[in-house]
């Protein structure tokens, strides 16, 4: 006897068992306690858009902000990465000048980056909390070496007094337009 064949490749989850994790993974993040001060909603009630908003770590030169980021889940989600995209206007070497956030775990396990090990990219396991985790480690610990902002890259490493005052005018600019 033959098995029927699923019109999906056994790679791509559904979307129902997509919008099924969302879900759940939304509301563990809305419970969660392990960021401070993080809320999430829902982008024109799109589960596939979140609008997050966060406050700034403690004891990192963010302390005191508030940040609004959206992420954005692919259909394809859980094997593929959602993106992460700061709409705070944001300082920092691993975040692009649009906002959008280079770090491994956004990254797919077929993207080629000879810095990073496949360990630290993308896999299904991983979920919207382990990326705001590591988005919060990321403000307290730039990555110099592989900087998505070149140029906040170089202040961070050359001109530190200059690039923690364009920081905190950043931060008091966003607070401003709350």
């Amino acid at each position: 006897m033959l098995a029927q064949q699923s019109s999906h490749p056994t790679s791509v989850p559904s979307t129902s068992y997509t919008v099924t994790l969302l879900k759940k993974q939304l509301r563990q993040l809305e419970e969660s306690k392990t960021i401070e001060g993080v809320s999430v909603g829902l982008e024109s009630n799109s589960l596939y858009q979140w609008n997050i908003s966060f406050a700034g770590p403690s004891d990192t030169l963010y302390e005191g902000g508030y940040f609004q980021a959206m992420m954005k889940f692919p259909e394809d989600y859980p094997n593929s990465p959602p993106t992460f995209k700061f709409l705070t206007e944001m300082w920092h070497p691993n975040i692009y000048s649009d906002g959008r956030v280079c770090i491994s775990i956004l990254h797919a396990q077929d993207e080629f980056n000879d810095q990073e090990p496949p360990e630290t990219r993308w896999r299904p396991i991983l979920t919207p909390e382990d990326v705001l985790i590591s988005i919060v480690s990321m403000l307290s610990e730039p990555n110099i070496n592989s900087p998505a902002n070149v140029d906040a890259g170089i202040q961070f490493r050359d001109k530190p007094d200059e690039y923690k005052k364009k920081v905190r005018k950043l931060i008091d600019k966003a607070l401003e337009n709350l």
